[in-house]
């Protein structure tokens, strides 16, 4: 984790204050000046600010589900229909990063640590969204002018990556599509205005988190790895 981010979860100070302790100098770990940006393990590595120890931050819980068609994307629906947190083993203070619709599948990412969510999510960040959009209609056609961009009701979409397959024996279309915002139903607006029907989407992608095997109803914490990347982002 980010040492900014570790002073921050331990409640030293917020993440731009805690930047300013550090490249002040007055933060070390393990004896050493600390310097802006490094990594440290919190469990491991003593960090101190003006001398003083601060205790170890509880380490956020990180899962990734692959959520099926025909569960919300939040905590409670007042009609009683099933949400994405009965799926998971919900902790106090999970919430989700990047909304997915009730027919949309695929990589939905949960947390608790709820700034890195908003972080994630702000457009600032650009972070790249695939998606698999099953259609009908011209779609090769459809992904040259996706990569010029669609001017949709609120704003340009440009997508930064957009492939086209033909399924075998059927008249159908798979289109891989990379965006790096995440609009209410962007998507299945892009494929609209493009003059296509979505049979099927699925987000395969979410930064550095891919579906891969992870069968539809399923969830796992998220690897080391993918924890360091999305702390780096």
């Amino acid at each position: 984790m980010r040492l900014q981010r570790a002073l921050a979860r331990a409640g030293v100070a917020s993440r731009r204050k805690a930047e300013e302790l550090i490249t002040a100098g007055r933060v070390r770990v393990n004896g050493v000046t600390a310097i802006l940006g490094q990594s440290v393990d919190i469990e491991r590595d003593k960090i101190s600010v003006d001398g003083t120890l601060i205790s170890a931050p509880s380490l956020p819980v990180w899962f990734v589900l692959n959520k099926p068609t025909g569960f919300l994307t939040t905590r409670s629906d007042p009609a009683g229909r099933p949400t994405v947190f009965g799926l998971v083993d919900d902790r106090p203070g999970l919430t989700y990063v990047g909304r997915l619709d009730y027919m949309t599948e695929g990589v939905l990412l949960l947390t608790t640590d709820g700034a890195a969510a908003h972080a994630l999510t702000h457009p600032s960040r650009e972070i790249e969204r695939t998606y698999i959009a099953t259609v009908r209609g011209d779609a090769p056609t459809a992904a040259r002018l996706a990569l010029r961009g669609v001017e949709l009701a609120d704003g340009m979409v440009m997508p930064s990556h957009v492939d086209v397959r033909r399924l075998t024996g059927r008249r159908q279309y798979e289109m891989e599509i990379t965006i790096t915002e995440g609009r209410n139903h962007e998507i299945r607006r892009l494929c609209e205005a493009l003059h296509l029907d979505v049979e099927r989407l699925v987000r395969t992608q979410f930064g550095p988190v891919r579906l891969g095997m992870l069968e539809s109803g399923a969830y796992r914490l998220l690897s080391r790895r993918e924890l360091e990347l999305i702390d780096s982002v």
